[in-house]
């Protein structure tokens, strides 16, 4: 079957899922993919499928000559859609460009992360779809509107992380595809880490420190990182990241200056953007391309609850604090009281806490969530890798990757949602 992906332009995570699901297809199939998205060209750059599988569509912002606003009031606006302005020039541009590019694509069946409207117009086209369910308080109008018109749901993180308020239809009718990490380079072992943090500074006291703890590693037994890297005084040698996404970071830049209180020894690590004013709370402050040495080796990580940071640190144990964003239909929010839920992560308010009631205490032994240890064991290099190793040999088993294939294994939309997706789904329509 051919595939449409209709990504938002809202932050590069939407063509960010494309990419990974495209990743999952026979690369001589992945011609028969075909992204729709009004992301610019630098907005996010693919890996597994070519420009010339990408569609850009107009952009669809409020125009002054709108003879309505997008969003013009309950009797001015249809109650199955978010947003919806008469006589903008650039959606009815967008809304053509898209139907005719499925049309001339022979497009079979649409995947929509997300939008209501686009959902509509493919339901009003009789265009098949599937619609991306994030994280979230989705249960208004528009949105329940687009499930209901979907073949069926995708969500991109595990069921165990579902929010209790989804109506049970809702979640009846949803394929988990659980987390999908980014594809990474053979992870670097503990001394190369500790070695690429050198390039990153200049400083010559936090060299010594990072070599501090590369000699406690050299010098144990074991050789394990974990059990020795907390030798000497409390929290020293302790590396805690944080890693912050360009959809915003101020919220928590400006809890910097309370986690340097709260740990002075630690080495703290700043990725991605900061705000000048918080450069001093951090020992290091850096862009990187790859933040999975970082999730595997630090002793804490401080991160928002976005979608893409979440599904790549899910899986180490590695000890999490979760500060979500502000963002409609409380989406990380309900994704943070997920995690904290099931003992994945504390609140900021939870590590401050027991960060006060315990004082010095090395990290990994304070962080623990209703009696139940969440902190990063002990974890050599060799035993990382070889967990690595594992799951790569077991991607064939991914519910992302059968999925997938099941797209490969049917040409017909209609025998695909009848002998593979109802029965997956254990619903049957009404005839």
């Amino acid at each position: 079957m051919r595939i449409g992906y209709y990504a938002h332009h809202h932050g590069s995570g939407h063509c960010r899922q494309a990419d990974k699901l495209a990743a999952l297809l026979p690369p001589k199939l992945r011609s028969q993919m075909t992204v729709f998205t009004s992301l610019p060209n630098d907005g996010y750059h693919f890996s597994a499928i070519t420009d010339e599988q990408i569609v850009r569509l107009s952009a669809e912002d409020q125009l002054p000559e709108d003879v309505l606003l997008g969003r013009a009031g309950k009797y001015w606006q249809p109650s199955s859609l978010h947003y919806s302005p008469v006589g903008n020039r650039n959606v009815q541009m967008r809304s053509w460009q898209l139907l005719d590019e499925i049309r001339q694509r022979q497009i079979d069946l649409m995947i929509i992360d997300v939008s209501a409207e686009v959902a509509m117009l493919c339901r009003v086209a009789s265009i098949p779809y599937l619609y991306v369910r994030l994280a979230g308080e989705r249960d208004d109008i528009p949105h329940l509107n687009a499930f209901a018109g979907a073949l069926g749901l995708l969500t991109p993180y595990p069921k165990a992380l579902e929010a209790a308020a989804t109506p049970d239809w809702v979640c009846q009718k949803t394929l988990y595809l659980d987390f999908m990490p980014n594809k990474t380079n053979e992870l670097l072992t503990f001394a190369a880490f500790i070695n690429k943090l050198t390039t990153l500074t200049t400083d010559k006291t936090i060299h010594e420190r990072l070599h501090s703890r590369l000699d406690a590693v050299d010098k144990s037994a074991e050789g394990n990182a974990k059990d020795n890297a907390n030798e000497g005084n409390a929290n020293e040698g302790n590396i805690v990241t944080v890693i912050k996404g360009y959809g915003g970071h101020d919220a928590i830049d400006a809890k910097l200056p309370e986690l340097r209180r709260a740990l002075p020894n630690a080495l703290i690590i700043s990725l991605g953007p900061i705000n000048d004013e918080a450069r001093h709370c951090v020992d290091i402050a850096a862009h990187v391309n790859d933040v999975t040495p970082f999730i595997a080796y630090s002793d804490l990580l401080l991160m928002a609850c976005g979608l893409n940071g979440i599904a790549q640190a899910y899986d180490y144990a590695t000890p999490l604090v979760v500060l979500p964003d502000e963002r409609p239909h409380r989406e990380q929010e309900v994704m943070a009281e997920a995690l904290i839920e099931q003992g994945r992560a504390l609140s900021w308010a939870q590590f401050m806490a027991q960060n006060s009631s315990l004082g010095s205490q090395d990290i990994p032994s304070f962080l623990s969530v209703n009696d139940k240890s969440i902190s990063n064991e002990s974890i050599s290099n060799e035993s990382i890798n070889t967990d690595k190793t594992a799951l790569t040999d077991n991607q064939d088993n991914t519910p992302a990757q059968k999925f997938m294939d099941s797209i490969v294994d049917y040409t017909s939309v209609k025998a695909w949602f009848e002998e593979w997706l109802l029965p997956q789904l254990g619903l049957k329509p009404e005839r």
